[in-house]
């Protein structure tokens, strides 16, 4: 039987061509750039999955076909196989171990447009939404996010949509002096203390009539603020957005020393 978890949709948004890590996208979409062995879309749906929601819908844009060959062929590369080259035949073994596991999500892959805004890229997929709730998130940022606390915060208030609020990092060091213009502090790249809508976003199917063609989806949300109707859920652990190659160099080195993000045990 399905629980409630899995009626739940999440929509990750996939379309964009990733200009500023075009050392990565050049012949890749962003959200298939590797953390690990690995790509970013995948660990962003393993948080998802961690907390038992697995029904996905992907925005595809640049190269969406790519993303779609690498779950269609996932199992293959999962797992022991033996091919006959006359006939095509593939006889997969059962090696689905702790170290060695397929994925258990549904996907629906939909072609959103190559240069579609993001909020345009939702309403496109309205007619995939029939629940009361959908979920929306950023193809290139994680967190160890609690899912469940954030839908619990979301039912608690009533309103039309939360957004997650995250702390990013300055790319700049900070400096800060005295009256007597001597420098007291030099911070390098500090956590600052204001808030940025790190994606992981909860929204009733009302938000639908608050979208137009060409929107991006903060178009929207701004739509809602005269209205008293949008939330911010204020996530004070670890989000890191992949936006440059240094974002890309940054989580990858993580990944191998100590990968805040990695919510699930398989």
């Amino acid at each position: 039987m399905e629980n409630n978890n899995q009626k739940i949709k999440t929509i990750i948004l996939c379309g964009g061509m990733g200009t500023r890590l075009k050392e990565e996208t050049e012949f890749k979409p962003k959200p298939l750039v590797e953390i690990g062995k690995e790509p970013i879309l995948w660990h962003i749906m393993k948080i998802y999955g961690h907390y038992d929601y697995r029904n996905f819908i992907l925005a595809l844009g640049f190269k969406g076909s790519t993303i779609k060959d690498y779950f269609l062929k996932q199992k293959y590369h999962n797992t022991d196989l033996s091919l006959n080259t006359k006939d095509g035949e593939v006889v997969t073994f059962d090696n689905d171990t702790s170290d060695n596991f397929n994925d258990n999500f549904n996907i629906v892959f939909s072609d959103t447009g190559l240069e579609t805004q993001t909020g345009e890229r939702v309403l496109r997929l309205k007619k995939y939404i029939a629940e009361d709730l959908f979920m929306v998130t950023y193809g290139d940022g994680v967190s160890d996010i609690n899912i469940e606390k954030l839908v619990e915060f979301h039912k608690s208030h009533g309103k039309i949509a939360t957004i997650t609020g995250v702390h990013p990092l300055s790319r700049w060091g900070l400096v800060n002096a005295d009256e007597n213009n001597t420098i007291t502090e030099f911070a390098q790249k500090p956590m600052l203390y204001d808030y940025v809508n790190g994606g992981f976003m909860i929204l009733n199917k009302e938000f639908f009539n608050y979208l137009k063609p060409g929107d991006m989806i903060e178009d929207a949300l701004i739509r809602l603020i005269p209205e008293k109707q949008l939330a911010l859920y204020k996530h004070e652990g670890f989000w890191y957005g992949m936006d440059t190659y240094h974002d890309f160099l940054v989580l990858n080195d993580l990944w191998t020393k100590s990968p805040k993000w990695k919510i699930w045990k398989n």
